[in-house]
């Protein structure tokens, strides 16, 4: 437990920064799931739209510091490979 002033300041902040990246990697988690369904379904168009979508989002969460870089990058990687198997299919 928190003895100092500064120590429990400290805990407060944390505490309110878990909250948002919270937050913030449940809206990842979202726009995942959102382009996982669209390749479910087949349909490139919407396929297309959710990958930009996700890209997007993911890589905030990356400017943001809730995910590392290369994370982010690998799992747009990999929602890009996704993506050129469902066109060429």
């Amino acid at each position: 437990m928190a003895n100092n002033p500064g120590a429990k300041k400290a805990a407060r902040k944390i505490a309110r920064r878990t909250e948002v990246n919270k937050a913030r990697r449940s809206r990842v988690r979202t726009y995942l799931r959102r382009f996982d369904e669209a390749i479910a379904g087949g349909d490139a168009a919407a396929a297309k739209t959710a990958f930009t979508d996700a890209q997007s989002e993911l890589m905030r969460a990356v400017s943001k510091g809730v995910v590392h870089k290369n994370t982010g990058s690998r799992k747009v990687s990999r929602l890009a490979a996704q993506l050129k198997k469902l066109a060429t299919a």
